[in-house]
């Protein structure tokens, strides 16, 4: 038996012990703040200033994902975000919710409820408060309330990469990060039958995330295929029976695979695949006799087409007219360019979706195919900063006669 002044103090020491975890608590639930905007409900360990900016993030890329899709947002989006998981217990989380954000990612949970052909849908996210995953899973909960799911894995995960990107409806550039362009230019270039196949699951890796992102970037944005995108990723949400990637693109398939490549090989911050959309359209013929090819070629776009079919080991002539900028304000170039080569008209061959290595135009009067193919020609400039070159040249191709 302990004596009564023993038990006392026992008893003191549990009750102290019990009003520090008491208070501990107190001070979790109090580190937790709730705030609130036109659609979002945001549980988070944030700060009240950095949780206001996170949610005109959100807003910001919900105006843009609801304007592209055409639809609003179908009710207020819980979402969790966590700075540190430390302040948070896992109790209050499901289970795996918790295994996401302890790992650094996110995820988004949605419960669908389907009477007859009506169907409600309600998500909520849990994401690690980076720069990124609030925005990617956003998507994912805005696409599964509006339309009842968000598609198969590779459109999923690549749209919702290219939402939390996204930052202003007339910007079309590439903004992402610049370790995932380091990656994708480092690495061998995943076929189309790869980003799309449908045995992929979701939370797999980013860099899987980054080569679906280039996919959905590319036929977003490239004026050859943005058409039918949209109404592609549409379908695939709402789940139309036998619509596929492939139903809606096989026919360009070479087509598109030859613009990922180009577009992963050129890929840089601001890159615009609209002004580099390739000319699949511009017909091409051979220089006989005295005939000149002539085209206007644009500053501010990648490869155009010169509308001449050259053949190996034939002499062209070069003339051009005209002038082009390569910054705005900057100074009138001909297409013989600056000191440095920038500005200068260059020209490759295209032949069978294979492209020969770049070479020289501006500065020569004339030049000798290394190949047959279809001349496509551009101005000389990073390839990240054509939307502010100005200007054209008139570009005029003729076979120089043997003597």
């Amino acid at each position: 038996m302990f004596p009564r002044s023993a038990k006392i103090f026992s008893f003191l020491v549990l009750l102290f012990c019990s009003l520090l975890s008491s208070s501990a608590l107190a001070q979790e639930r109090a580190s937790i703040g709730e705030y609130r905007s036109r659609n979002f409900l945001l549980r988070t360990d944030l700060d009240k200033e950095e949780s206001a900016e996170l949610l005109n993030r959100l807003e910001t890329m919900l105006d843009l994902i609801s304007r592209y899709w055409g639809k609003k947002n179908a009710g207020l989006i819980e979402i969790y975000v966590f700075e540190n998981t430390a302040n948070w217990s896992s109790d209050t989380i499901p289970p795996q919710a918790w295994d996401s954000v302890t790992s650094g990612g996110g995820l988004t949970m949605t419960q669908k409820r389907t009477i007859g052909r009506a169907w409600q849908a309600k998500a909520i996210v849990y994401a690690i408060a980076d720069r990124g995953t609030p925005q990617h899973e956003a998507v994912h909960a805005y696409c599964a309330q509006a339309f009842g799911s968000t598609g198969p894995v590779w459109y999923s995960e690549g749209m919702a990469e290219v939402g939390k990107y996204w930052q202003d409806p007339k910007d079309k550039s590439v903004t992402c990060d610049p370790y995932v362009i380091e990656y994708l230019k480092s690495v061998e270039r995943k076929p189309l039958k790869e980003i799309v196949d449908l045995n992929q699951f979701t939370g797999d890796s980013w860099q899987n995330y980054s080569w679906r992102w280039t996919l959905c970037h590319l036929l977003g944005f490239n004026e050859n295929y943005s058409q039918r995108f949209k109404p592609l990723g549409l379908a695939l949400m709402t789940e139309v029976p036998n619509v596929t990637f492939w139903t809606v693109y096989g026919s360009m398939a070479k087509e598109i695979e030859f613009e990922h490549k180009l577009f992963v090989e050129n890929l840089c911050v601001g890159y615009r695949v609209d002004l580099c959309s390739w000319d699949w359209k511009t017909k091409f013929t051979p220089a006989r006799g005295s005939r000149t090819v002539s085209s206007k070629i644009e500053a501010s776009e990648g490869w155009q087409a010169s509308r001449l079919e050259v053949e190996d080991g034939q002499t062209y002539s070069v003339s051009t007219t005209g002038e082009w900028t390569i910054e705005a304000d900057g100074e009138q170039l001909t297409a013989a360019g600056d000191d440095e080569g920038y500005g200068r008209l260059i020209g490759v061959l295209f032949n069978d979706y294979e492209l020969s290595e770049p070479f020289d135009l501006g500065s020569e009067e004339t030049f000798t195919a290394r190949g047959d193919g279809q001349l496509y020609v551009r101005c000389q400039d990073d390839w990240g900063q054509l939307a502010d070159n100005e200007g054209s040249i008139s570009l005029r191709l003729q076979l120089m006669r043997s003597e």
